[in-house]
């Protein structure tokens, strides 16, 4: 594919599923004349993926700009996708598709925008395809915190701010929402304050206490509500409350849905005309950071340094590397593959990462002092920077 073709489909084309599953890939018209614009008025060595995600980027920085962020967007859709697809198959739940993991981490990718630090690593893809799992992994122990809470846990923890805005956001009327509101405390009164000290998994409400609580609801109700309503029994109490439970954990807890993303064929809002391209400062700024020859040098002389300490590992340790970053398999598919254990996978894994990481870290600290010992864990920013690097040199080189 052409450079400047493929340039142009990376910042303009987006994930599009037709079903759970089942993925295609689309183009943004706006984004991709956005694009084709700003390759026309550049020149022949400005046709790097690199480049122009540092210039979105920048723009993005400085101005907040929503072109830029849609830019950026597509761009990270690939690494967003893999990324999904590999927590589906690493925790295998019934609950989320790969759509839902998808939609997950694309909804969330201002977060790897913000935490992007180009002058410490300027490979904006290489960042987010290690951003991208612990993000996934971060909204997912979040929903599990939610998930394992039950109706009446939840009824009990939740603020009456937040009770009534779930409500307001169901669409319930201020005295839709006093009733509401009166039964719920009703309920916390005979029921939550029994278990003031209890877990997560409090007892289902039998229907002696229902009938309690109904029977105070009907009794408050008269000089605590201005339109008091019907009378209630102890099932309907129950289905009010059940009710709200679920407008609380829709409210609290919404079903992710990628809003900041344009449905793929779609233009961008407005009558936006075609960006220029910006101040010549920041042209060449990122035309330095990309043509310098010592870029270069660094990147062979990081090979050289890993591809030697990878060489001195033991047979059985280069293989299993091969096997995770060339043929993406996961722990278990090896450990099934050489017959050992997954925590052996596991363990050793990290192991020879911490290994080549060591190497690196030692030449970036001091390249004249190669041979002394540096302890890592007293370097985290360098740790976190190099571990990126090895991650992309391990995934991209030839085997």
């Amino acid at each position: 594919m052409r450079p400047r073709l493929k340039i142009t489909e990376m910042f303009s084309t987006f994930a599009h599923f037709d079903s759970d599953s089942n993925a295609k890939w689309m183009t943004d018209n706006k984004l991709r004349r956005s694009i084709e614009s700003c390759l026309e008025k550049s020149s022949e060595s400005l046709a790097s993926e690199n480049f122009w995600s540092l210039y979105w980027y920048k723009i993005w920085q400085e101005n907040a700009e929503v072109l830029a962020f849609m830019h950026l967007s597509a761009y990270l859709q690939e690494p967003c996708y893999w990324a999904a697809k590999n927590i589906m198959n690493k925790y295998d739940s019934p609950q989320y598709s790969l759509a839902d993991y998808f939609q997950m981490g694309i909804a969330s990718v201002e977060k790897i925008f913000n935490a992007f630090k180009p002058e410490k690593n300027d490979n904006l893809k290489a960042y987010a395809k290690m951003a991208f799992p612990s993000l996934l992994k971060d909204i997912l122990r979040q929903r599990r915190d939610a998930d394992i809470c039950t109706n009446w846990a939840l009824l009990r923890k939740v603020t009456k701010k937040r009770f009534v805005e779930a409500l307001t956001h169901a669409g319930l009327s201020p005295e839709e929402i006093a009733r509401y509101k009166l039964a719920w405390k009703c309920f916390q009164v005979l029921y939550v304050q029994k278990h003031a000290g209890g877990t997560e998994r409090l007892p289902e409400p039998d229907q002696k206490l229902w009938s309690e609580i109904a029977n105070l609801y009907n009794r408050e109700r008269q000089s605590l509500l201005v339109s008091s309503g019907t009378e209630l029994n102890g099932e309907m109490i129950e289905q009010w409350l059940k009710k709200t439970v679920v407008w609380l954990r829709s409210y609290l807890y919404p079903a992710v849905d990628s809003l900041d993303v344009p449905k793929p064929g779609s233009d961008l809002p407005g009558d936006w005309d075609l960006p220029q391209l910006r101040s010549e400062s920041l042209i060449t700024e990122l035309i330095v950071r990309e043509t310098l020859q010592e870029r270069q040098n660094q990147k062979a002389q990081i090979h050289d340094i890993l591809l030697a300490a990878l060489r001195k590992l033991a047979p059985e340790l280069q293989e299993i590397l091969q096997m995770y970053y060339k043929d993406e398999l996961t722990q278990k598919e090896i450990a099934q593959r050489i017959d050992k254990q997954q925590v052996w996978v596991s363990r050793n894994l990290s192991k020879t990462r911490e290994m080549l990481l060591k190497e690196l870290i030692r030449w970036v600290k001091e390249p004249e002092k190669s041979q002394e010992v540096v302890n890592i864990t007293s370097i985290p920013d360098q740790l976190k920077d190099g571990s990126v690097a090895l991650d992309e040199w391990l995934r991209v080189r030839s085997w």
